[in-house]
C-alpha cells in the first residue's frame, strides 16, 4: 500500500470540520488495490478470453446500431430509434470505464488503480449510468404515447422534445454522478486499500474511510438507490399501462407492440434488478456483489444490440441496406 504524507495546517482548538480536514492531510491513500474476479492466474487467463469476446460484441455492435441509425433518414426521424442510437452510445462508453481495465488487470499480478483514476471511474460510471436509466424512463414514455394515443404520437413525441428528453437525461446524470464523487472525495482515506471488486465504486470505496460514514452511506444509498427504485417503478408502471392497453387492440398490433415492449422489459429488468440490489441497501457486502456488478457493466451493454435487432425488421432492413451501400462503394 502506497501512502502519501503531508503536514496538516490546521490550527489547535479548531471545530470538527478543520479537524476532519487535518485528519485528511495527515495521510492520504495514493491508491487502490483491486482484487478483481479470482486470484488464479489460470482461471483468469481464461476470463481474459472470454472478456475480451464479450467487450468485441459490445464495442461492434453498439457502434454498429448507432451507425445505421444515423445512415438511416427513416429511422433517425422516428423518435424511438432515436432513443436507441443514444442508448447504444452509452452502452458502449459505459463499456469502456470498467471492461478495458479489468481485461488488463487480468494479465497482471499487482491490480493497481490509482486515487485519482478511482475518482474518475466513479464519476463516469454513474454519469452514463445514471444517463442510460433516465433514457430507458424516457423510452418507456415513448412506448407509452406510441401505443396509447398513436394518432397524436408524432405530434407529441416531435424532434425538439426528443432532443430535450435526451439532453435532460444526460444532465441528471451529470448532477447525479458529481454528487457521488463530491461525497466521495470529502472522505479521509488513511488505512486499508483493497477493493473486493474489478473496478471502483461507491459502495467498496467508502467502507474504506477512516471516519464513520453512516450519514455518507445514506445520502448515497438516497441518492443512487432511489434514483434506480424510482425510476424501474416508473418503467413497470408504464408498461403495466401500455400491456392493459394491448389487450383491446387488433391481433398484428398487439402482436408487434408486445414485442417491443418485451424487449425492452428484459433490458429494464437486467439493469435495475443489479442496481437496486447494490445500491438500495446498507453498504454490507455480499459474495454474489461481483455477479450483479458484471450485469450492468458487461452483460447488458453486450445483449442490448441483440434484443433490440434481433426481433426488429426495421434495423434489419436498414442494416441491409447500409451492408448494400457499403459493398456497393466499396
Amino acid at each position: 500500500m502506497k501512502i502519501v504524507s503531508s503536514e496538516g495546517g490546521c490550527t489547535t482548538g479548531s471545530l470538527g470540520i478543520l479537524d476532519f480536514m487535518k485528519k485528511e492531510n495527515d495521510s492520504k491513500v495514493a491508491e487502490f488495490v483491486l482484487l478483481g474476479l479470482s486470484s488464479s492466474w489460470k482461471l483468469q487467463l481464461f476470463l481474459f478470453l472470454i472478456f475480451l469476446l464479450f467487450y468485441m460484441a459490445i464495442v461492434l455492435g453498439n457502434l454498429l446500431i448507432v451507425l445505421t441509425v444515423r445512415a438511416d433518414a427513416h429511422l433517425l426521424q422516428s423518435p424511438m430509434y432515436y432513443f436507441l442510437s443514444h442508448l447504444s452510445f452509452i452502452d458502449l462508453c459505459l463499456s469502456c470505464v470498467t471492461v478495458p481495465k479489468m481485461l488488463g488487470d487480468f494479465l497482471r499480478q499487482d491490480k493497481i488503480i490509482s486515487f485519482s483514476g478511482c475518482l474518475a471511474q466513479i464519476y463516469f460510471l454513474h454519469f452514463l449510468g445514471a444517463s442510460e436509466m433516465l433514457l430507458l424512463t424516457v423510452m418507456a414514455y415513448d412506448r407509452y404515447v406510441a401505443i396509447c394515443d398513436p394518432l397524436h404520437y408524432l405530434t407529441v413525441m416531435n424532434y425538439q422534445l426528443c432532443f430535450q428528453l435526451v439532453f435532460a437525461c444526460w444532465c441528471g446524470g451529470f448532477i447525479h454522478s458529481i454528487t457521488q464523487v463530491t461525497l466521495v472525495m470529502l472522505l479521509p482515506f488513511c488505512g486499508p486499500n483493497e477493493l473486493d471488486n474489478f473496478y471502483c465504486d461507491v459502495p467498496e470505496v467508502v467502507k474504506l474511510a477512516c471516519m464513520d460514514t453512516y450519514v455518507v452511506e445514506v445520502l448515497m444509498v438516497l441518492n443512487s438507490g432511489l434514483l434506480s427504485l424510482v425510476c424501474f417503478l416508473v418503467l413497470l408502471f408504464s408498461y403495466a399501462v401500455i400491456l392493459i392497453t394491448l389487450r383491446t387492440r387488433f391481433h398484428q398490433v398487439q402482436s408487434k407492440a408486445f414485442s417491443t415492449c418485451a424487449s425492452h422489459l428484459t433490458v429494464v429488468s437486467l439493469i435495475f434488478v443489479p442496481c437496486v440490489f447494490i445500491y438500495l441497501r446498507p453498504f454490507c457486502s455480499f459474495s454474489v456483489d461481483k455477479v450483479f456488478s458484471l450485469f450492468y457493466t458487461v452483460i447488458t451493454p453486450m445483449l442490448n444490440p441483440l434484443i433490440y435487432t434481433l426481433r426488429n425488421a426495421d434495423m434489419k432492413r436498414a442494416m441491409k441496406k447500409l451492408s448494400k451501400k457499403h459493398v456497393a462503394s466499396c
